[in-house]
């Protein structure tokens, strides 16, 4: 296990130079987030567009493969997903194989790194500081938290209760993570979302109610998320609104030639 580590608030040269706006999306299908997300990283790529944004959401059920993931990794067959109802997509975010549906929190950052205080290349410690956060909201809610040197995302007794998988272009971060507080676990037990075998000694989802074994309550772990990110990444100031953000005015639209993305996790 890689050892939980506080991490030191940025000095004024290295903290967020814009405010951190906060989302609360409530349940997204997962093609409808696909749009979103790719309109949200054009638009803080912008010069003078979106600030940071952090989409807090409740996904659809769906289970989507990021680049560490395979078709293996679910032990559901074709027929299984359609009775399910089930739709199973590829992901241009890292991290592996990840199932979803009520009772998680998608926790998305989209940002260009030089507004976050780090340099453009500087993707490490981005993933550290995002970690670091989700680790947070995990003790926040009274749960024991891991992590693994040899993989990301965030562990606990039942698995792991924290996928990470982020994608960087152009300077810009966007995806993030997936936090298990009370999804039904009978799904997220036939998926190995762990891409390194034995890591943790584990490789499938847990949750934090498995491991706490009382209720928790969504509205907890959303406001755990928000406050762990500002004081994670160092806001100065952030704002909370409900629904999705509408297209900026400023920025880019979404449509163009796509480019390439990087996959972290």
């Amino acid at each position: 296990m890689r050892d939980s580590v506080r991490l030191p608030i940025p000095d004024a040269r290295n903290t967020p130079s814009r405010p951190l706006s906060v989302w609360l999306g409530g349940r997204i299908g997962i093609d409808a987030y696909g749009s979103l997300a790719e309109r949200l990283a054009w638009e803080v790529s912008e010069p003078d567009g979106r600030g940071p944004t952090l989409l807090l959401y409740e996904p659809e059920p769906a289970i989507t493969i990021g680049r560490l993931g395979s078709r293996t990794d679910v032990d559901l067959t074709d027929d299984e997903l359609r009775s399910r109802r089930l739709e199973l997509r590829f992901v241009g975010r890292g991290g592996g194989a990840v199932p979803h549906g009520p009772g998680q929190v998608g926790v998305s950052l989209f940002a260009a790194l030089d507004d976050l205080g780090f340099t453009r290349h500087d993707v490490g410690g981005y993933v550290e500081r995002f970690e670091a956060a989700l680790e947070g909201v995990v003790r926040t809610l009274r749960c024991s938290a891991a992590r693994d040197s040899r993989t990301h995302g965030i562990f606990g007794r039942s698995g792991l209760l924290a996928a990470v998988g982020i994608a960087v272009r152009r300077g810009v971060v966007w995806h993030g993570g997936f936090l298990n507080v009370q999804p039904d676990l009978d799904l997220f037990r036939r998926v190995r979302s762990v891409p390194v075998a034995d890591a943790a000694g584990m490789r499938r989802m847990g949750s934090i109610e498995a491991d706490v074994r009382r209720k928790v309550r969504l509205q907890d772990a959303r406001s755990a998320v928000v406050q762990q990110f500002v004081d994670a990444f160092a806001f100065s100031r952030s704002h909370v609104q409900s629904g999705v953000p509408a297209p900026f005015p400023h920025g880019a639209s979404g449509h163009g030639r796509p480019e390439r993305t990087s996959r972290v996790g």
